[in-house]
Protein backbone atom coordinates (compact mmCIF):
# COMPACT_ATOMS: atom_id res chain seq x y z
CA UNK A 1 0.00 0.00 0.00
CA UNK A 2 1.20 3.13 -0.76
CA UNK A 3 1.30 6.59 1.05
CA UNK A 4 -1.61 8.02 2.47
CA UNK A 5 -2.11 11.24 3.43
CA UNK A 6 -5.22 13.52 5.02
CA UNK A 7 -5.63 17.22 5.65
CA UNK A 8 -8.72 17.19 8.48
CA UNK A 9 -9.78 20.78 8.69
CA UNK A 10 -12.80 21.93 11.89
CA UNK A 11 -13.35 25.74 12.13
CA UNK A 12 -15.83 26.51 15.06
CA UNK A 13 -14.05 29.99 15.72
CA UNK A 14 -15.37 32.98 12.82
CA UNK A 15 -14.37 36.58 13.63
CA UNK A 16 -17.37 38.41 12.24
CA UNK A 17 -21.76 38.31 12.89
CA UNK A 18 -22.05 37.45 9.32
CA UNK A 19 -20.77 33.57 9.76
CA UNK A 20 -21.53 33.20 13.56
CA UNK A 21 -19.38 31.06 15.09
CA UNK A 22 -20.44 26.96 15.13
CA UNK A 23 -20.28 24.30 18.02
CA UNK A 24 -19.95 20.74 16.14
CA UNK A 25 -16.82 21.61 13.71
CA UNK A 26 -13.85 21.04 15.86
CA UNK A 27 -15.39 17.91 17.47
CA UNK A 28 -16.01 16.63 13.68
CA UNK A 29 -12.31 17.36 12.65
CA UNK A 30 -11.35 15.26 15.60
CA UNK A 31 -13.25 12.63 15.24
CA UNK A 32 -12.52 12.10 11.50
CA UNK A 33 -8.79 12.52 12.43
CA UNK A 34 -9.35 9.28 14.95
CA UNK A 35 -10.70 7.51 12.77
CA UNK A 36 -8.22 7.80 9.36
CA UNK A 37 -5.09 7.39 11.67
CA UNK A 38 -5.73 3.68 11.63
CA UNK A 39 -7.08 0.55 10.63
CA UNK A 40 -9.78 -1.21 12.71
CA UNK A 41 -6.66 -3.97 14.20
CA UNK A 42 -4.38 -0.50 15.01
CA UNK A 43 -2.38 -0.86 12.05
CA UNK A 44 -1.38 2.64 10.39
CA UNK A 45 -3.88 4.18 7.94
CA UNK A 46 -3.45 7.72 6.71
CA UNK A 47 -1.10 10.14 7.80
CA UNK A 48 -3.19 12.83 9.31
CA UNK A 49 -2.77 16.55 9.56
CA UNK A 50 -5.32 18.07 12.37
CA UNK A 51 -5.83 22.15 11.66
CA UNK A 52 -8.70 23.48 14.38
CA UNK A 53 -9.60 26.87 15.11
CA UNK A 54 -11.65 27.13 18.53
CA UNK A 55 -11.15 30.73 19.43
CA UNK A 56 -9.27 33.69 17.84
CA UNK A 57 -5.94 32.74 18.75
CA UNK A 58 -6.48 29.45 16.71
CA UNK A 59 -7.67 31.22 13.52
CA UNK A 60 -7.28 29.92 10.39
CA UNK A 61 -7.03 32.67 7.38
CA UNK A 62 -7.73 31.92 4.32
CA UNK A 63 -3.84 32.22 3.50
CA UNK A 64 -3.21 29.25 5.88
CA UNK A 65 -5.98 27.41 4.64
CA UNK A 66 -5.09 27.72 0.69
CA UNK A 67 -1.21 26.69 2.15
CA UNK A 68 -2.05 23.47 3.80
CA UNK A 69 -4.66 22.47 1.45
CA UNK A 70 -1.41 23.35 -1.46
CA UNK A 71 0.72 20.96 0.90
CA UNK A 72 -1.74 17.72 0.65
CA UNK A 73 -2.12 17.64 -3.32
CA UNK A 74 1.77 18.53 -3.54
CA UNK A 75 2.95 15.07 -3.43
CA UNK A 76 2.47 11.80 -5.28
CA UNK A 77 0.57 9.58 -2.75
CA UNK A 78 -1.48 6.83 -3.24
CA UNK A 79 -4.40 8.60 -1.34
CA UNK A 80 -4.72 12.67 -0.73
CA UNK A 81 -8.14 13.28 1.28
CA UNK A 82 -9.10 16.69 2.50
CA UNK A 83 -11.72 17.21 5.01
CA UNK A 84 -13.54 20.29 5.87
CA UNK A 85 -15.85 21.22 8.80
CA UNK A 86 -16.83 24.54 8.56
CA UNK A 87 -18.61 27.73 7.38
CA UNK A 88 -19.56 27.05 3.33
CA UNK A 89 -20.92 29.82 1.08
CA UNK A 90 -22.07 29.72 -2.57
CA UNK A 91 -22.10 32.90 -4.68
CA UNK A 92 -25.00 34.08 -7.50
CA UNK A 93 -21.99 33.41 -10.07
CA UNK A 94 -22.40 29.69 -9.07
CA UNK A 95 -18.92 29.96 -7.23
CA UNK A 96 -18.64 28.08 -3.50
CA UNK A 97 -16.18 29.08 -0.99
CA UNK A 98 -14.64 27.32 2.08
CA UNK A 99 -14.75 29.88 4.85
CA UNK A 100 -11.81 30.90 6.80
CA UNK A 101 -11.88 32.36 10.65
CA UNK A 102 -12.02 35.73 9.05
CA UNK A 103 -14.46 36.20 6.22
CA UNK A 104 -17.27 38.59 6.47
CA UNK A 105 -18.29 38.54 2.90
CA UNK A 106 -19.03 35.01 1.01
CA UNK A 107 -16.91 35.64 -1.34
CA UNK A 108 -13.62 35.67 1.07
CA UNK A 109 -13.20 32.17 1.91
CA UNK A 110 -10.69 30.25 -0.19
CA UNK A 111 -12.64 29.55 -3.66
CA UNK A 112 -13.63 25.59 -4.33
CA UNK A 113 -12.32 26.31 -7.50
CA UNK A 114 -8.80 27.00 -6.40
CA UNK A 115 -9.08 23.66 -4.19
CA UNK A 116 -10.49 22.16 -7.90
CA UNK A 117 -7.55 23.26 -9.27
CA UNK A 118 -4.95 22.31 -6.45
CA UNK A 119 -6.48 18.79 -6.58
CA UNK A 120 -6.93 18.06 -10.70
CA UNK A 121 -3.23 18.80 -10.54
CA UNK A 122 -2.22 16.91 -7.74
CA UNK A 123 0.42 13.76 -8.57
CA UNK A 124 -1.55 11.82 -6.21
CA UNK A 125 -3.07 8.76 -7.59
CA UNK A 126 -6.45 9.52 -5.95
CA UNK A 127 -7.62 12.62 -4.35
CA UNK A 128 -10.63 12.85 -2.28
CA UNK A 129 -12.94 16.12 -1.04
CA UNK A 130 -15.00 15.70 1.58
CA UNK A 131 -16.92 18.60 2.99
CA UNK A 132 -19.36 19.12 5.78
CA UNK A 133 -20.64 22.62 4.88
CA UNK A 134 -23.66 24.28 3.66
CA UNK A 135 -23.94 24.53 -0.20
CA UNK A 136 -20.88 22.46 0.17
CA UNK A 137 -22.61 19.73 -3.40
CA UNK A 138 -21.20 22.83 -5.90
CA UNK A 139 -17.84 21.52 -5.81
CA UNK A 140 -16.33 20.38 -8.75
CA UNK A 141 -19.02 22.08 -10.83
CA UNK A 142 -18.17 23.91 -13.61
CA UNK A 143 -19.35 27.74 -12.43
CA UNK A 144 -22.84 28.86 -13.74
CA UNK A 145 -23.29 25.39 -14.66
CA UNK A 146 -25.01 21.90 -12.96
CA UNK A 147 -22.10 19.98 -14.55
CA UNK A 148 -19.16 18.70 -12.53
CA UNK A 149 -15.69 18.41 -14.14
CA UNK A 150 -13.40 15.80 -12.24
CA UNK A 151 -10.05 14.94 -13.13
CA UNK A 152 -9.41 10.73 -13.05
CA UNK A 153 -8.97 9.32 -9.45
CA UNK A 154 -10.74 12.51 -7.97
CA UNK A 155 -14.26 12.03 -5.38
CA UNK A 156 -16.14 14.68 -3.84
CA UNK A 157 -18.72 14.03 -0.83
CA UNK A 158 -20.54 16.45 0.34
CA UNK A 159 -23.02 16.80 3.31
CA UNK A 160 -25.85 18.83 1.24
CA UNK A 161 -26.54 20.53 -2.39
CA UNK A 162 -25.48 23.35 -3.34
CA UNK A 163 -28.61 25.20 -2.33
CA UNK A 164 -28.89 23.19 1.59
CA UNK A 165 -27.80 23.81 4.93
CA UNK A 166 -25.09 21.50 6.71
CA UNK A 167 -27.27 20.69 10.38
CA UNK A 168 -25.20 20.12 13.50
CA UNK A 169 -26.88 17.89 16.01
CA UNK A 170 -25.92 17.53 20.08
CA UNK A 171 -22.16 19.31 19.11
CA UNK A 172 -21.76 17.34 16.02
CA UNK A 173 -22.13 17.48 12.24
CA UNK A 174 -25.29 15.31 11.17
CA UNK A 175 -22.75 14.49 7.99
CA UNK A 176 -20.05 13.79 9.34
CA UNK A 177 -21.92 11.67 12.48
CA UNK A 178 -22.29 9.59 9.93
CA UNK A 179 -19.23 9.95 7.70
CA UNK A 180 -17.61 8.55 10.65
CA UNK A 181 -19.75 5.75 11.85
CA UNK A 182 -19.47 4.61 7.97
CA UNK A 183 -15.89 4.35 8.61
CA UNK A 184 -15.98 2.54 11.80
CA UNK A 185 -17.46 -0.41 9.97
CA UNK A 186 -20.99 0.48 8.93
CA UNK A 187 -19.73 0.85 5.65
CA UNK A 188 -17.63 -2.96 5.19
CA UNK A 189 -18.16 -4.87 2.65
CA UNK A 190 -17.65 -8.65 3.40
CA UNK A 191 -14.23 -8.65 3.08
CA UNK A 192 -13.66 -5.43 5.66
CA UNK A 193 -13.17 -2.93 3.09
CA UNK A 194 -14.75 0.41 3.18
CA UNK A 195 -14.95 2.64 0.04
CA UNK A 196 -16.00 5.94 -0.53
CA UNK A 197 -18.95 4.67 -2.79
CA UNK A 198 -20.25 2.49 0.63
CA UNK A 199 -19.86 5.86 2.64
CA UNK A 200 -22.24 7.69 0.14
CA UNK A 201 -24.70 4.43 0.21
CA UNK A 202 -24.45 4.92 4.59
CA UNK A 203 -24.88 8.00 4.36
CA UNK A 204 -27.40 8.28 1.71
CA UNK A 205 -29.93 5.60 3.08
CA UNK A 206 -29.43 7.21 6.71
CA UNK A 207 -30.64 10.50 5.67
CA UNK A 208 -34.06 9.45 4.05
CA UNK A 209 -35.67 11.67 1.21
CA UNK A 210 -36.76 14.17 3.21
CA UNK A 211 -33.24 15.56 4.73
CA UNK A 212 -30.53 17.01 3.75
CA UNK A 213 -29.34 15.29 0.89
CA UNK A 214 -25.58 13.97 0.43
CA UNK A 215 -24.09 14.40 -2.99
CA UNK A 216 -21.15 12.14 -4.07
CA UNK A 217 -19.29 12.59 -7.86
CA UNK A 218 -16.39 10.44 -8.40
CA UNK A 219 -13.99 10.10 -11.88
CA UNK A 220 -12.65 6.48 -10.95
CA UNK A 221 -11.53 2.91 -12.56
CA UNK A 222 -12.03 1.00 -9.07
CA UNK A 223 -12.90 2.31 -5.86
CA UNK A 224 -10.15 1.86 -3.60
CA UNK A 225 -10.44 1.48 0.13
CA UNK A 226 -10.21 4.49 2.83
CA UNK A 227 -10.53 2.14 5.87
CA UNK A 228 -10.21 -1.90 6.74
CA UNK A 229 -12.43 -3.67 9.52
CA UNK A 230 -12.58 -6.55 11.08
CA UNK A 231 -14.81 -8.81 8.07
CA UNK A 232 -18.25 -10.11 9.49
CA UNK A 233 -17.28 -13.60 7.79
CA UNK A 234 -13.59 -14.80 8.08
CA UNK A 235 -11.54 -14.19 4.59
CA UNK A 236 -10.29 -18.19 4.77
CA UNK A 237 -14.35 -18.80 5.26
CA UNK A 238 -14.97 -16.45 2.65
CA UNK A 239 -12.43 -18.27 0.41
CA UNK A 240 -14.48 -21.34 0.81
CA UNK A 241 -17.29 -20.04 -1.42
CA UNK A 242 -15.85 -21.10 -4.84
CA UNK A 243 -15.14 -24.84 -3.49
CA UNK A 244 -18.28 -25.31 -1.52
CA UNK A 245 -20.31 -24.03 -4.33
CA UNK A 246 -18.64 -24.78 -7.61
CA UNK A 247 -20.95 -23.29 -9.98
CA UNK A 248 -23.79 -21.00 -10.39
CA UNK A 249 -27.07 -22.01 -8.68
CA UNK A 250 -25.31 -24.98 -7.41
CA UNK A 251 -27.59 -26.57 -4.40
CA UNK A 252 -25.22 -27.70 -1.20
CA UNK A 253 -26.63 -31.37 -0.63
CA UNK A 254 -27.19 -31.40 3.06
CA UNK A 255 -28.01 -34.63 5.24
CA UNK A 256 -28.26 -35.03 9.64
CA UNK A 257 -25.01 -35.49 9.91
CA UNK A 258 -24.37 -31.77 8.91
CA UNK A 259 -26.15 -30.60 12.55
CA UNK A 260 -23.36 -31.07 15.52
CA UNK A 261 -27.11 -31.46 18.20
CA UNK A 262 -28.14 -34.87 18.52
CA UNK A 263 -31.22 -33.33 20.25
CA UNK A 264 -34.24 -33.73 17.27
CA UNK A 265 -33.07 -36.95 15.76
CA UNK A 266 -35.39 -39.58 14.48
CA UNK A 267 -33.96 -43.73 14.92
CA UNK A 268 -31.94 -44.24 11.87
CA UNK A 269 -30.53 -41.11 11.17
CA UNK A 270 -26.77 -40.76 10.96
CA UNK A 271 -24.45 -39.00 13.78
CA UNK A 272 -22.60 -35.64 13.69
CA UNK A 273 -20.02 -36.33 11.16
CA UNK A 274 -16.95 -33.71 12.93
CA UNK A 275 -15.64 -32.87 9.01
CA UNK A 276 -19.43 -32.27 7.81
CA UNK A 277 -20.33 -29.88 11.28
CA UNK A 278 -17.38 -28.32 10.36
CA UNK A 279 -18.81 -27.07 7.19
CA UNK A 280 -21.48 -26.71 8.40
CA UNK A 281 -20.65 -23.93 10.95
CA UNK A 282 -18.85 -22.43 7.99
CA UNK A 283 -22.49 -22.51 5.81
CA UNK A 284 -24.40 -21.43 8.95
CA UNK A 285 -22.14 -17.87 9.00
CA UNK A 286 -22.41 -17.57 5.72
CA UNK A 287 -26.39 -17.71 5.97
CA UNK A 288 -26.39 -14.87 8.73
CA UNK A 289 -24.73 -12.50 6.41
CA UNK A 290 -26.92 -13.42 3.80
CA UNK A 291 -24.86 -15.27 1.28
CA UNK A 292 -27.01 -18.09 1.38
CA UNK A 293 -30.67 -19.34 2.47
CA UNK A 294 -31.93 -23.04 3.01
CA UNK A 295 -34.20 -24.57 0.00
CA UNK A 296 -37.73 -25.74 0.56
CA UNK A 297 -36.51 -25.35 4.62
CA UNK A 298 -37.71 -22.42 7.06
CA UNK A 299 -33.79 -22.27 8.98
CA UNK A 300 -30.62 -23.92 8.28
CA UNK A 301 -30.79 -26.35 10.97
CA UNK A 302 -34.49 -27.96 9.44
CA UNK A 303 -32.69 -27.84 5.98
CA UNK A 304 -29.95 -30.51 7.40
CA UNK A 305 -32.27 -32.86 9.47
CA UNK A 306 -34.43 -33.12 6.54
CA UNK A 307 -31.61 -33.26 3.92
CA UNK A 308 -32.62 -30.33 1.97
CA UNK A 309 -30.17 -28.58 0.75
CA UNK A 310 -28.93 -24.59 0.70
CA UNK A 311 -28.24 -22.34 -2.01
CA UNK A 312 -26.47 -19.27 -2.42
CA UNK A 313 -28.31 -15.67 -2.80
CA UNK A 314 -27.38 -13.34 -5.19
CA UNK A 315 -25.05 -11.44 -3.34
CA UNK A 316 -23.69 -14.86 -2.43
CA UNK A 317 -23.14 -15.23 -5.89
CA UNK A 318 -21.27 -12.12 -6.17
CA UNK A 319 -18.32 -12.86 -3.19
CA UNK A 320 -18.60 -17.03 -5.26
CA UNK A 321 -17.17 -14.77 -8.34
CA UNK A 322 -14.88 -13.06 -6.81
CA UNK A 323 -13.38 -15.08 -5.20
CA UNK A 324 -13.08 -17.77 -7.98
CA UNK A 325 -11.40 -14.89 -10.11
CA UNK A 326 -9.15 -14.18 -6.98
CA UNK A 327 -10.01 -11.23 -6.07
CA UNK A 328 -10.35 -11.76 -2.54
Amino acid sequence: MGSRKALVIGIDYYQFPNYPSLNGCVNDAKAVAAVLETHEDGSPNFAVRLLTASTADEAINRKTLKKVVSELFADDNEIALLYYAGHGNVEDTGGGYLCSSETEMGDEGLALSEVMTLARRSKASNTIIVLDSCHSGVAGNVAGEDTAQLSDGMSILTAATTTQIAKEQAGRGVFTTLFVDALNGAAANLAGAITPGSVYAHIDQSLGPWKQRPVYKTNVKQFISLREVTPPVALADLRQLAKLFPSEGFAFPLDPSYEPEMAGRSEGMPAPDPAHTATFGILQRFNRVNLLVPVDAPHMWHAAMQSKSCRLTPLGEHYRRLVADKRI
